[in-house]
This record gives C-alpha cells, structure tokens and sequence, in this order.
C-alpha cells in the first residue's frame, strides 16, 4: 500500500508523578527532513528518537514533539528510606561516641536529608526505555494514517488513469479522418499556388505531411505509462518519486500529441490530458 507525506498521531503515557506525551506531525518534502521539539528532561532521548523515526518512515517533513509533564494533582506517597535511616542512626552513633555533648538529629532534619524521602526523579534509562516505547506506539498510529489518506490517493490516481485511457482511446478513431481532412485542404491550397504541381508532387507532400503529424508512437508511450503508473500504485511501497517522473513523462506526451494535432477534437483532448495529469502531480507530491 502506498503511503501519503501527510500525518498525524499523539501518544500519551502516565509515569506516576509524571506524563510522557510524544506527538508526530507529518507534511511533504522532496527527502526525509526531522525535526524535534523536546523538553530538556528528555533531551538524552533525540538521537534514539531519530534512529526510530529513521527506520520507519522514508521521505516527508517530520515534526517529532515530546514533553515530560508533572502530575501536579497526583497523591504523593511519602516513605522513608530504610536503608538511609539506618545510616543515619550508625553514624549518629558514632559521632556521640566521640563527642557526647552532640544533639541528636531531629525528626525534621532526618526528613530533609536527601535521599531519605526517596528520589522521585524517573531514572535516565528507564524513561529513554519508556520514551521509545511510547514513541513506536505513535509511529504505528503515524503510519495508520499516512496508510489510510494513501489510499484514497491510490484509488484517485488510478480513476485519472482509466479516464486517460479513454481519452486516448478517443484520438485514434480521428486520426484518419483528420488526415484527409487536411489532405483536401492542402491540395487545394497547393493547385491554387502552384498550377504546375503535379498530382504525385501533391501526394509525395501530403505523405511527408502525414508522417510528421502520426501520433501513432506518442499514443502508444501513453499507453505504456498507464501501465506503470497503474503497476506502481499496486505494487505500493514508497512510490512518490517514481511517480513524479511518470507524471513528467505523462506530460511530455500531451505536449507532443498536442503540437502534432492538425485537428480541434485532438487538441482538445491532449489540453484534458494534461489538465489530468497536472491534477495528478500535485496528488503524487503528497507520496512517500
């Protein structure tokens, strides 16, 4: 399946005393272009981030924006730290056993020695753990909608392809038609400027004639760039450039059908061609 350029996807985790957030925002660009927005308690987690990003997905603008919030309304249980307690009460022992006129700790000061209320601070690889994890949930959601808008980019591109193909189908019934047309018209031209010219002059000039206007093989590239194009948006994967040389192929094609035309109905057509495929670039822009 093909993939579009454009996306969306936001993830949000609860830490405890805090809320990792992660948000992919995604546009089209000709190459892989990221670009961060991260808070500074998780700025160890860009170069992870970007070796993700870059893994999974191939061309567009990424805007990758990740934030640790405080859970400022969560209830705080406070626990003391047994094991520095029971340093505390040791080295208090030891210090009264020298100097015995020493105070002994308060219950407010052993509150406010560090470490002994615990440390709430989420430690550095458990939240690059957490921040990855988080942040290949949001991918997958990221992709899920690049998937989904690729797909009505897919079914859009192969109606305009069945409705040049009936355009094309409609130039080759002209043809002759057009030819003679234009016979008659030179031929009189020819006998009015020239008397002396002879039948098989005018014939050899309407042949040369003839042959500079076939469209015969520009109707036939035509036809082989359907196929491709039809054949690249089935096969699916990241198509976009593929595509947007097709469309510039496409385009010479109707230029050239269109500078060949000696008739209206022809040149109507290759100007609808056209105007198709330029409807389908600006689609094929938006292609992974």
């Amino acid at each position: 399946m093909i993939q579009s350029m454009t996306g969306f996807a936001a993830r949000s985790r609860d830490l405890g005393n805090a809320a990792l957030h992660i948000e992919l925002k995604g546009v089209n660009a000709r190459f892989l272009d990221l670009g961060f927005r991260i808070g500074d308690d998780l700025r160890q987690c860009e170069m992870p981030l970007r070796e993700l990003l870059s893994s999974r997905l191939q061309r567009g603008k990424i805007e990758c924006r990740a934030h640790l919030l405080p859970l400022t309304t969560a209830p705080r249980e406070l626990a003391a730290n047994a094991v520095m307690l029971a340093q505390l009460a040791k080295l208090q022992g030891a210090v009264r056993a020298v100097l015995d006129t020493a105070a002994p700790l308060s219950v407010a000061e052993i509150l406010r020695w560090p470490g002994v209320l615990g440390d709430e601070t989420i430690d550095a690889e458990e939240l690059q753990r957490a921040c990855l994890a988080l942040a290949a949930s949001a991918i997958d959601d990221f992709t899920a909608t690049r998937a989904r808008e690729g797909a009505k980019l897919a079914t859009m591109l192969l109606d305009r392809v069945a409705a040049m193909r009936a355009l094309v189908n409609q130039v080759t019934p002209l043809l002759p038609k057009a030819v003679a047309d234009y016979q008659d018209r030179l031929a009189a031209k020819l006998r009015e400027a020239v008397a002396s010219l002879d039948e098989e002059r005018i014939r050899q000039e309407i042949g040369v004639f003839a042959n500079r206007i076939d469209v015969a093989e520009e109707l036939t590239r035509l036809s082989t760039h359907f196929d491709e194009v039809e054949r690249v948006v089935n096969k699916g994967g990241a198509v976009g450039k593929r595509l947007d040389f097709l469309m510039q192929e496409l385009n010479r094609e109707a230029n050239t059908l269109a500078s060949k035309s000696v008739s209206g109905e022809v040149t109507g057509i290759a100007l609808d061609l056209k105007l198709i495929i330029e409807q389908m670039r600006e689609q094929v822009q938006n292609l992974e």
